[in-house]
């Protein structure tokens, strides 16, 4: 014989009446075998870089109340640039914070070497 599916009508057990973005519920079946509805918090993309746009390792997707009320070492990476740039960004930053100082002195040796050869 043929059985027929449950039924899985639900009524919103919140005042916001229309299925959006904002309101998804799924349906979950409790102990005492009643269908009822699960609201589903929307999922948050997470900090991101500055510079490369990669999403944040090391910290929590979270809304901004999220942020607001959670740890200092929930938000941020214990590192220069921590809850805002992608350690490989940093690192470009580094380096190349280091080749202009040390083009700045090389050239500071040639003007040197210049004055000397015409004195």
């Amino acid at each position: 014989e043929l059985k027929m599916a449950g039924d899985h009508r639900i009524t919103y057990t919140r005042r916001h009446a229309f299925r959006t973005n904002s309101n998804k519920v799924k349906t979950i079946r409790t102990p005492g075998g009643r269908h009822s509805a699960q609201y589903m918090a929307k999922l948050r993309k997470g900090p991101r870089c500055g510079d490369c746009k990669i999403c944040l390792p090391g910290i929590k997707h979270m809304d901004s109340t999220g942020f607001k009320n959670a740890k200092t070492s929930e938000k941020t990476v214990s590192r220069a640039y921590g809850g805002s740039r992608c350690h490989t960004c940093v690192r470009q930053r580094i380096v190349r914070a280091f080749l202009i100082e040390e083009q700045k002195i090389g050239k500071k040796v040639m003007a040197e070497k210049m004055k000397k050869s015409k004195a």
